[in-house]
């Protein structure tokens, strides 16, 4: 917490900080009280530094005995408002975040001559365990000497603390201040100087507080099983096991290479790849791909990290010299495709962890530079037993892109601070992945006995770390909540695979008649950590989304379907007639359909009439609103309405999105060409999300894939085009020859599109779909699909 832009008549009377953690959950609150003792109304900035992880739950502030409790306006408004009171004379503040890392905090006061002003800001986070303890920082910046100074943190742990650390970033002159108490299952920590022990210098007028206060702590753990707490009708189960034996891992390490990376960054990478090499044991592959403009690879395999291949690689490192663009795109692929050669090659043990680890300080600037398209160029060809973790070096990194591709691909990002001990923080990162212990995790309850239960199921479990599960408990006769968890592990001796089951009790009642006794425990923790993990795990799924989520239907015209148990995208071609109308979806259980009417271009063009979708229908029952959008009439406005359980937004020549029910959604995308082509015509795209909630009646064209069928892909070979694989696809009891190829997505780049890699079923999907396409041809825009 900093106070900023203080006039010298402006006091400080107090600067106070506490936290209250209860189960690994904080609540901080920050409050300090100032008077303008000057003859005139002043600014005060005041500047709160918070965990980017953590979320603020309240702002007040009291001037002069009236609370203020802040509210959160668009920017311009705010400023306007702010300029307006301040003109007035009358007190007022305004509130700023840094938007692309939420870490900081400001608010800017008005102050009128005389006035008292306290300023109190909450907010909570869940702590994180890594490399096996708990850290919880407060970041202290008072800006001068504070009469009543004073840090506390509470720490209650049901199960008990087994140590509590208190590393001293202060600074030496600091050294024994804080003081800790601590029994079994509390902690306190409280660091109170007074005024002459802030002071920079025995003389000085300064304050010599600046920087991050720590807690380090962990809990004791009784088993393996994970500890499950019940509260306030909610419960949270952490899980955390040791004493097993890691799982061998394949890496393959990505390094920007490119100009940027010259001088410090590169040394700092180099000297850290040293330490993580040596980290390898013979039971690990390993390999190193670097990329500037071009993409090389140190080797074109995966190998065994021996200490000879260990030497070579070390060897390879030290002698990069950056220089060039950064080619991200190619590299990525390069390296899933190593991870996918020594998988389908068999080269690699089964229990094994396979992941990539990029390291890159920059923007792609050479092949593809479009983010939203590498997203989704990895995303595809990534298996589901992979992981990316991406590690953005320095300030002028995409840390937003890094952190999206990396959560995108069961993994997580760092943003690494290029300074004199960035190789310390690339080998502590490293050092959090390098122990996977678990695959395939899954925390599961008795049927009824809990709801909306946040993330169950996790990829790895890595050592040093924890995995949180919470949710809702729903009413029952029995005393205790009972937690199954599932995992697969390797035998101590590196020998066989263990499939192990766990399990763990909690009480319905205990806790909440422990935490009603404790003075400054956090009550209201259990509820408040499910709501915190919820929310961060919509803000993660919203980060990682990408365009195959959807099902999306253009251009002369093609479907893709995306399958996401098999995480795969199937595309065909309809080859009908104009005039002809094809049902997309047919759901009498929610009186929702959609047709399209078929139109053509002006005339053939390489022995094809291409066609196009020139209306789309689409029909809500029973309240029969119905709408129909044509390439000719497509509104060119900007309206937003509700009509019965139906909610249209539409930009003005560009989409329209239709929300039914609050549960399904179709938007419609105008494509214009030149009026004057001799050939294409003005046409409608659609594009139908995944997650759509229909009936189980629902059919059509795409309304069938809400039932995803089971596909094998096999017998990969190449075909008559070599850039396009081909292979046999095993569906719905077919066996179809497929064909590996490109499909264009227009959502985001209406006129070029993005491409999307999907398998090509041929003969306007015959075997894919149910029946013939020609099952699918309606009498008329508002007409369901007879059934199949």
């Amino acid at each position: 917490f900093c106070l900023l832009n203080i006039p010298h008549d402006i006091t400080v009377k107090s600067y106070k900080v506490e936290s209250r953690i209860t189960s690994r959950f904080a609540h901080t609150t920050v409050r300090s009280s100032v008077v303008n003792s000057g003859s005139k109304a002043q600014s005060i900035g005041f500047n709160v530094q918070i965990p980017k992880r953590a979320f603020i739950t309240n702002f007040t502030m009291n001037v002069n005995g009236i609370t203020f409790v802040g509210s959160v306006k668009e920017k311009t408004v705010a400023r306007n408002l702010y300029a307006q009171a301040r003109a007035r004379g009358k007190a007022a503040g305004i509130v700023r975040a840094n938007s692309q890392d939420m870490e900081t905090f400001k608010t800017e006061v008005h102050v009128p001559p005389g006035s008292n002003i306290e300023f109190e800001l909450h907010y909570q986070e869940m702590m994180h365990r890594k490399l096996g303890f708990y850290e919880h920082s407060l970041y202290l910046q008072p800006g001068r000497l504070v009469p009543q100074f004073q840090v506390d943190v509470y720490i209650f742990e049901p199960k008990g603390i087994s140590m509590v650390q208190t590393p001293n970033s202060l600074g030496e002159q600091f050294a024994g201040m804080i003081k800790v108490t601590s029994s079994k299952e509390k902690a306190h920590v409280v660091f109170k100087p007074n005024l002459q022990q802030q002071r920079k210098c025995d003389n000085c007028t300064g304050s010599a507080i600046d920087g991050v206060f720590t807690v380090k702590y962990d809990v004791t753990r009784d088993s393996n099983a994970g500890e499950l707490q019940v509260s306030d009708g909610h419960f949270v189960q952490f899980f955390a096991p040791s004493n097993l034996s890691p799982l061998p891992k394949n890496i393959v390490f990505v390094i920007d290479v490119s100009g940027s990376m010259w001088g410090v960054k590169m040394k700092q990478t180099v000297e850290a790849m040293q330490a993580i090499l040596d980290d390898l044991t013979i039971d690990d592959h390993f390999s190193i791909i670097d990329f500037n403009h071009n993409v090389r690879c140190w080797s074109e395999e995966l190998v065994a990290g021996s200490s000879i291949q260990v030497a070579d690689a070390k060897k390879y490192i030290q002698n990069i010299k950056p220089s060039g663009g950064t080619n991200i795109n190619e590299a990525l692929m390069r390296a899933v495709q190593m991870l996918l050669k020594a998988s389908n090659q068999g080269l690699i043990d089964p229990r094994s962890v396979s992941m990539i680890i990029l390291v890159s300080d920059g923007d792609p600037t050479v092949g593809e530079i479009k983010l939203s398209t590498i997203q989704k160029n990895v995303k595809r060809v990534m298996r589901e037993e992979f992981s990316l973790f991406s590690l953005g070096i320095g300030f002028d990194v995409d840390y937003d892109f890094l952190e999206r591709i990396a959560i995108d691909n069961r993994g997580m990002a760092q943003r690494i601070y290029a300074n004199h001990d960035a190789a310390e923080q690339l080998r502590t990162f490293y050092s959090q992945v390098s122990s996977p212990l678990l695959r395939r995790i899954a925390i599961q309850f008795p049927e009824d006995s809990v709801s909306e239960v946040t993330q169950n199921r996790f990829d790895k479990y890595f050592s040093g770390s924890e995995l949180v599960v919470a949710g809702k408990v729903l009413p029952s006769e029995s005393n205790t909540l009972t937690s199954f968890t599932t995992a697969s592990a390797v035998s101590v001796t590196h020998t066989a695979r263990l499939d192990i089951t766990l399990e763990t009790e909690g009480d319905y009642a205990e806790l909440d008649t422990e935490l009603a006794k404790q003075q400054h425990s956090f009550t209201g923790f259990a509820r408040q950590m499910w709501a915190y993990i919820t929310i961060k795990q919509l803000i993660s799924e919203s980060a990682g989304c990408v365009t195959s989520v959807s099902h999306p239907v253009d251009n002369d015209p093609h479907f893709i379907v995306h399958l996401p148990r098999s995480n795969m995208d199937v595309c065909f071609n309809i080859d009908s007639t104009p005039g002809h109308i094809l049902n997309l979806v047919s759901d009498s259980g929610t009186g929702v359909v959609v047709n399209g009417q078929l139109i053509g271009s002006k005339r053939i063009h390489k022995s094809k009439l291409k066609t196009y979708f020139g209306t789309i229908s689409r029909l809500s029952h029973p309240f029969v609103t119905a709408s129909a959008l044509t390439s000719e009439t497509f509104l060119s406005h900007v309206v937003m309405f509700l009509c019965f359980s139906v909610r249209i937004s539409i930009v003005k020549n560009s989409h329209v999105t239709i929300i039914i029910n609050d549960n399904i959604q179709v938007m419609v995308l105008l494509h214009r060409v030149w009026k004057k082509h001799p050939v294409n015509v003005d046409f409608l795209g659609i594009y139908i999300p995944n997650d759509n909630q229909y009936s189980p009646l629902v059919h059509g064209l795409i309304g069938q894939f809400s039932r995803e069928p089971d596909v094998s892909v096999y017998d990969m070979h190449e075909g008559v085009d070599p850039l396009k694989k081909e292979a046999t696809m095993d569906v719905k009891g077919n066996k179809l020859l497929v064909t590996r190829g490109w499909q264009k997505d227009y959502r985001h780049d209406k006129r070029h599109g993005s491409n999307i890699y999907c398998w090509f079923i041929h003969n306007s999907g015959k075997g894919f779909i149910d029946g013939h396409y020609t099952d699918y041809i309606v009498p008329n825009l508002n007409s369901f699909l007879q059934a199949l």
